[in-house]
């Protein structure tokens, strides 16, 4: 390491610093980022109350440890080689807070620091679930990018995305997982990792998992293809089938990627999601045919999920299955899935998930535009064409789970057989 840059105990840490790297893992501390000029006394306050015993800071961009805000530690600070807050770092908690973090408890209002607000409504989502959609393209570009010139890759760098997304997923978990399902076969190798992170997101709120396996089931998600930067163009960007031979070669990205991102650093876990999210709980999958619960719970997670936005995106060999039908048909893959796990994928993105054309009792069809929180088979809907007459109707939103509501779904329809295209203008 360069000379400037000092490890030091928590407990001489001051604002004006410059953090170098964070003591600890980068999954578990309470920050977006390692590396960051410490301005704000709250943010001393977090790392304090994080448990962090050690930071490295660089003292060619921040204040060094004869700094003026940086004086010497007093006698306390000394006694404390496990990094513990002595009561200069302290200021400004509460009595009970100290308390806390003198028993190595995080207090309350440190431990969430990028809650979502609460809940809203899926149209007041829309907007930053593109933004973050466009945000995440890019990134992603990023690092395929740098891996295909030989450069190694920062897992940490993928945080603020994932915290984004994962605030948009609390706020309304239809909003992104619904706008990232949406895009061309150009855009596909990049936006399908933020489908499929978002998705994990998702999941991993609908099973309960903790913050910390939650932030790495997001992670996992956002780089599980990275494998696929080492494939040769020619067959990523075939316009077809592949052949045995070619799907060989793609077989080989799961190992790619995970070698990757082990070089690089990053965690046990999204290395796991990388290179087993191809993996089938019968033991017919790849690259290791792990069968059952040898398949770790994130990457059984990971394959639900690469599945499901893989076969509802527009390929260059195939057209999308409706949203419905993909649901439906993959419940029938025996072998395939966790049961347990895909159960509440279904829960989290519904039967009748956002986008897929119904058929109602009322000889309707209408687009599914809004899940119901109170059952899997009463969403919105936007109705907009008349079975009887054979005709357009003026598009009206009908509430299936509104008690005074008459009407219900029969079933999904393919939108090919219709000839209906642009369905997105009825829900976005």
């Amino acid at each position: 390491m360069s000379p400037t840059i000092l490890q030091i105990p928590v407990s001489r840490l001051r604002v004006g610093m410059y953090l170098h790297k964070l003591g600890g893992s980068w999954l578990d501390h309470p920050f977006l980022r390692n590396s960051f000029l410490l301005e704000d006394p709250k943010d001393l306050q977090r790392i304090i109350a994080s448990g962090i015993q050690s930071v490295w800071i660089d003292t060619a961009r921040g204040l060094g440890l004869d700094g003026p805000e940086a004086s010497a530690p007093s006698p306390a600070a000394d006694d404390e080689p496990d990094g513990r807050a002595n009561a200069s770092t302290t200021a400004g908690l509460t009595e009970a807070e100290r308390e806390e973090i003198a028993q190595d408890r995080m207090p309350e209002r440190f431990r969430q620091p990028m809650q979502s607000a609460g809940p809203v409504a899926l149209h007041a989502e829309i907007e930053r679930a593109r933004e973050i959609c466009l945000s995440g393209k890019q990134q992603v570009m990023a690092l395929f990018g740098e891996l295909r010139l030989g450069n190694s890759i920062e897992p940490e760098s993928v945080l603020p995305l994932v915290e984004e997304m994962q605030a948009s997923v609390l706020r309304n978990p239809s909003a992104l997982i619904s706008v990232a399902r949406l895009k061309t076969h150009d855009d596909y190798t990049y936006l399908h990792s933020v489908a499929v992170a978002a998705l994990m997101l998702a999941l991993a709120r609908q099973l309960g998992l903790d913050p910390v396996q939650t932030k790495m089931a997001g992670c996992g998600g956002l780089m599980h293809d990275l494998g696929k930067a080492f494939m040769p163009l020619e067959i990523l960007n075939k316009p077809g089938r592949l052949t045995d031979e070619e799907f060989a070669v793609m077989k080989t990205h799961p190992a790619a990627g995970a070698r990757a991102l082990q070089e690089a650093g990053a965690e046990a876990g999204v290395i796991d999601i990388a290179l087993h999210h191809h993996e089938r709980m019968d033991g017919r999958g790849y690259p290791h045919g792990l069968r059952g619960e040898e398949i770790s719970l994130l990457a059984r997670m990971g394959a639900i999920c690469d599945v499901y936005d893989a076969v509802t995106s527009v390929r260059a060999y195939k057209a999308p299955w409706d949203p419905a039908g993909a649901m439906r048909e993959m419940a029938r893959w025996e072998g395939h899935f966790d049961k347990r796990i895909f159960n509440a994928f279904v829960k989290t993105v519904g039967i009748y998930p956002i986008g897929a054309l119904v058929r109602l009792a009322s000889e309707h069809l209408a687009v599914v535009a809004e899940q119901s929180s109170e059952s899997l088979l009463k969403p919105k809907v936007r109705v907009f064409y008349s079975l009887r007459r054979k005709e357009k109707v003026l598009v009206h939103t009908l509430d299936l789970a509104d008690p005074a509501c008459q009407d219900s779904i029969v079933g999904p329809e393919n939108p090919e057989k219709w000839g209906f295209t642009n369905l997105e203008a009825l829900w976005l």
